[in-house]
């Protein structure tokens, strides 16, 4: 097919962005090429605020034809967690004729190079970048994100990640030559010579198993790192969130198409109600990489099930704080707030247990009692969402009906701290809204062990009374190892403290955030310099990003010859 996008233009346009995203991956500085502010868009082709909610008006009740072959049926059926029926239908794929029709793009778009996959790739992100008030819209109704953690976390910040993992991914296919010339001595004889050519060649075909909470943040990852890497990709979004990544996949079709490679290339797979066709795929000889965000139970299956394929993982964790001692007390409290309020806690990184000596804690306001602490936490939550328009804002809606009954039944686990509210929102009253349940546990008593070492996805938090330090270290070690966690945070002015943690997070593979008292919360993570997860502990076994993540999505295959 003709190209509308030339290499040239391609390489023109995204190699210096490419360039800044390798030092930044290098260096770990700051950098994003992603704006995070909703006024920044609006020119050179991007849709400002209203283009943007129009834009995502204009597809509630339609179909989106994606023009992929096998198409059988028409699906959808999903409804926002702010209560609006999106009324989105899409295309239902006959595996035995999608599949093969992905696979024959791939010798033209291995043999285009690492360098051309990974301008295609940025040619993407960039047109994904210019819709970001429209995906906006789609991630908000379908997690039940607040508009600006939609916003920002499925825009820029998911694109960030996109872009960060198509780096990593050209870093690894570079590191060998495409070519050598390879010469032994053989002493009074004439020297052995040969030529070498060396190619990545892709596994095979990807799949993406999407969440509900965080479709294009967690997809991006995986979804770039194994295009950039030569393989096709089918996109399977969660049944509850299917919007955004379906229109990843029509913008990646497009460019696709413009660039002169095979659409098909990229394809999604939406399913019938109740259809869960995820065990399906994941077995299909054709798929021979798996990416999957979601619940250990699957995560675990994957890994066992899907042996033809290569499988990286991001189940569920016991995120734990450990509060030892306290330099700005007021500003720990205001960060940890923050923290389990966001987003309702529907977020890996939410912090679950706050292990806290029962002898209580040093402060810069002098000794707080176990009881003082908890007391004080609870009302810098209660305050920081005690006006129903910021408490809205930052909590969003919760996104399915077991969290809501998690919130419900936690009450009954222990002495409760600080009871869930209820609020309203006036913009959508169909959305289910609940401030966080904060609930006193005795780290020592077996009966609240089963509450604690549980992971309670949504806002539920613990505040587990530890004998002492050493013993809140150790608590912390054990349910690392046991449970896993994406992150973990701990406060402390006690340099043989810090180190022990310290030394338990690097024993057992886990992302530490130490005193944070300012805008940078434990749950947040910035692409290009935080990994997210490490891949070395049962919470996931993968990050995002590293080498890892990328370097296993293909293979060098060497031709030689003789010179």
């Amino acid at each position: 097919m003709a190209a509308e996008l030339t290499a040239h233009e391609l390489i023109a346009a995204h190699r210096p962005t490419l360039d800044q995203a390798l030092e930044a991956i290098r260096t770990r500085a700051y950098w994003s090429p992603h704006p995070e502010h909703p006024k920044a868009y609006g020119e050179n082709g991007s849709l400002d605020m209203a283009a943007g909610k129009a834009a995502f008006d204009a597809l509630l009740g339609s179909r989106l034809d994606l023009g992929q072959p096998g198409t059988d049926d028409w699906v959808g059926g999903e409804v926002s967690p702010y209560g609006i029926e999106l009324g989105v239908e899409y295309p239902h794929a006959d595996l035995d004729v999608l599949l093969p029709a992905m696979k024959a793009g791939q010798k033209t778009w291995r043999d285009a190079g690492a360098e051309i996959r990974a301008v295609v790739c940025l040619e993407i992100l960039k047109r994904i970048s210019d819709r970001t008030h429209q995906f906006a819209h789609a991630v908000m109704h379908t997690s039940g994100q607040a508009f600006m953690m939609a916003f920002q976390a499925g825009g820029p910040h998911a694109q960030d990640r996109g872009l960060e993992a198509v780096a990593y991914a050209y870093v690894e296919q570079v590191r060998t030559p495409d070519t050598a010339e390879w010469t032994k001595p053989q002493g009074k004889r004439d020297p052995l010579a040969l030529t070498k050519r060396f190619t990545p060649v892709p596994r095979g075909i990807g799949l993406v198993i999407g969440c509900n909470t965080f479709p294009t943040w967690n997809g991006y990852p995986g979804l770039f790192a194994s295009l950039a890497t030569g393989n096709a990709v089918l996109v399977k979004p969660h049944p509850r969130a299917v919007l955004p990544l379906a229109l990843t996949v029509q913008v990646a079709r497009s460019v696709l198409a413009e660039a002169g490679f095979d659409p098909n290339l990229v394809a999604l797979a939406a399913e019938r109600p109740g259809e869960g066709i995820a065990k399906t795929l994941a077995t299909r000889p054709e798929i021979r990489i798996i990416d999957y965000t979601g619940s250990t139970e699957f995560g675990d299956w994957l890994e066992a099930n899907a042996r033809q394929a290569q499988v990286y993982t991001e189940k569920a964790g016991v995120n734990s704080v450990f509060v030892e001692s306290a330099g700005d007390y007021k500003g720990m409290l205001a960060n940890l707030a923050f923290s389990l309020s966001l987003y309702s806690g529907q977020m890996c990184t939410t912090p679950q247990n706050l292990l806290i000596p029962r002898d209580g804690i040093r402060t810069d306001e002098g000794p707080k009692t176990y009881d003082e602490v908890v007391a004080d936490l609870a009302r810098a939550v209660d305050g920081l969402l005690g006006d129903d328009a910021r408490a809205n804002a930052l909590l969003g809606a919760i996104v399915n009906p077991d969290v809501k009954a998690r919130v419900e039944a936690a009450a009954g686990l222990g002495e409760v701290a600080l009871a869930s509210r209820e609020v309203t929102n006036p913009e959508f009253p169909g959305a289910v809204v609940r401030t966080p349940v904060l609930v006193k546990l005795d780290g020592a008593k077996p009966d609240d062990e089963a509450a604690y070492m549980s992971e309670c996805f949504g806002p539920v938090s613990f505040a587990v009374a530890v004998d002492s330090a050493p013993a809140g270290v150790e608590l912390l070690r054990r349910t690392i190892r046991e449970k896993g966690a994406m992150t973990v945070g701990a406060y402390t002015t006690d340099e043989e403290v810090e180190q022990a943690v310290q030394e338990v997070c690097l024993e057992e593979a886990a992302q530490l955030s130490l005193n944070l008292v300012g805008g940078v919360y434990v749950n947040q993570t910035a692409a290009f310099s935080d990994f997210h997860g490490s891949g070395g502990n049962p919470a996931a076994n993968s990050a995002l990003c590293d080498g890892a993540f990328v370097a296993n999505r293909f293979r060098v295959v060497e031709v030689r010859r003789e010179a």
